[in-house]
């Protein structure tokens, strides 16, 4: 199959993919929908961040329909191969399409995450001839690294009460909820003394850990809060341990898998090993089944030329034993759904500081202000500081929805079933649903796999049909 470019949502997708657009290089792209905004005679904002809204009038007998939001991201993730020499600041993907009809970019990332929703956006925007009534075009920037594009949206600018998100694949299927978020970061300042006691190193491994919004409900080991459990059972015992690091983790939104906790101690090491043992054993037999190849070992190590004091260290470690992590609550409408959870995601020392990266999801916003309430008057409790990173709003699934009915009888007159899916995972939609609270949200667009590795394609027949099936859609909203 050939990438036609006499359609012009193909044409535009290559067009696009000359623009370098990756996360917070988005202007150059911004600047191309502005052109063709102006082009077509339509009016458009563009904001501080470089997020664009275009207002296409609605057509003719469709004036007085309630209007309709299309919104796609127009950056992207950039990820090569390691014998690929390109530079995303400034190259041009390579396209090609291989002989199943599936297009990629020759040895980085496609960006049909999210190209293929910025294209049909354009498409809709250059064909006078389309049957629709008055959308708003919102072109939003960084959602690879946050939605800090979306999230940065003023609720004044927008006026439907009708949402289509483009950013989601599949053809057949529609998104019918998704999390909000919260990441918050755990400090305490440290107070480091002298040592010459004997110091190990325990250190956690074998955990299969996973993105903390599609594996948290597996209830996989968290391996910085299973080394502070060890840690803390230890010291229940000995009474003298001395913390003198902490590091664990590598991303705020991924369950961790490897943690190594520094301490001293004046225990017989003899004792200190077999209750370290003892501990892991009982761990690994709850994990047999999420995490079979969990393991612990202590090492002895160099001596620590400083470590916390023997009440600092108890407090620390009473700390992470309590703090809450993991599934908190399940949805009683969707099965296998998630919608509150924790992640203590990133421990370190750094500057005689304590940190945690701490993520909280939720996709009701009073599950949110629940937990982060609990951790902060935890932490008020224990003399950790907290505050909140950033946080972004989650989508509720909503039973009735009059534009997901439309979809429905688009697919079923075509011979197919749509599927519903649902998300522990936070996306646009979540930020648009907390400034339009009544807001009637589906998600669409074609089959594409691989998204965020070298190994993205988009399945062009696929790209075909979606867009007819978007725009019969679109038709129906009267």
């Amino acid at each position: 199959m050939e990438f036609d470019l006499s359609k012009k949502y193909c044409y535009y997708f290559n067009e696009i993919s000359k623009i370098p657009r990756g996360s917070r290089n988005e202007k150059a792209i911004s600047d191309y929908v502005v052109l063709l905004a102006k082009k077509n005679g339509y009016a458009w904002k563009q904001d501080e961040v470089y997020n664009v809204i275009v207002e296409k009038p609605a057509s003719a007998g469709y004036e007085h329909s309630e209007p309709v939001i299309l919104q796609a991201h127009m950056d992207m993730v950039c990820e090569k191969n390691r014998d690929v020499e390109h530079d995303f600041e400034k190259d041009p993907l390579d396209l090609y399409v291989d002989e199943e009809g599936w297009l990629h970019a020759r040895g980085t990332t496609l960006g049909a995450d999210d190209g293929m929703g910025v294209a049909y956006m354009l498409a809709i925007m250059d064909d006078k001839d389309l049957k629709h009534p008055a959308l708003q075009l919102v072109f939003t920037v960084m959602e690879e690294i946050g939605l800090y594009g979306a999230a940065a949206l003023k609720k004044e600018d927008l006026h439907a009460r009708r949402y289509i998100n483009l950013d989601s694949g599949g053809e057949n299927q529609t998104s019918v909820t998704s999390s909000g978020g919260a990441r918050t970061e755990i400090t305490r300042s440290l107070h480091f003394t002298g040592n010459r006691s004997n110091t190990y190193c325990l250190k956690v491994r074998g955990l299969q850990g996973g993105h903390s919004a599609s594996c948290i409900r597996l209830e996989r080991g968290n391996a910085i809060l299973l080394a502070g459990r060890i840690a803390e059972t230890l010291n229940c015992r000995f009474r003298d341990l001395r913390l003198a690091d902490y590091n664990g983790g590598m991303k705020f939104n991924a369950i961790p898998r490897e943690t190594d906790l520094v301490f001293a101690s004046d225990a017989d090491e003899k004792q200190l090993r077999e209750e370290t043992d003892r501990i892991a054993g009982q761990i690994k037999e709850e994990l047999q089944y999420s995490d079979a190849g969990f393991r612990v070992k202590l090492e002895s190590v160099e001596t620590a030329s400083k470590v916390l004091s023997a009440e600092d260290t108890a407090e620390i470690l009473e700390f992470l034993f309590v703090l809450p992590n993991g599934l908190r609550h399940s949805s009683m409408a969707i099965e296998n759904l998630t919608v509150a959870s924790l992640n203590a995601g990133v421990v370190r020392i750094e500057n005689d500081i304590l940190y945690l990266d701490d993520l909280v999801r939720s996709a009701l916003a009073s599950h949110g202000d629940e937990v982060l309430h609990q951790l902060q008057l935890l932490c008020r409790r224990y003399g950790f500081g907290f505050r909140i990173i950033d946080r972004y709003y989650g989508w509720d699934y909503a039973k009735d929805s009059p534009l997901r009915e439309i979809l429905r009888d688009v697919l079923k007159e075509k011979g197919i079933e749509m599927k519903e899916r649902s998300t522990h995972g936070g996306l646009e939609c979540g930020i648009f649903k907390g400034l339009i609270p009544d807001l009637d949200i589906i998600t669409y667009g074609p089959i594409e796999i691989g998204e965020h590795t070298p190994e993205e394609k988009l399945n062009l027949a696929s790209f075909d049909r979606a867009y007819v099936n978007l725009l019969e859609v679109l038709k129906r909203c009267k």
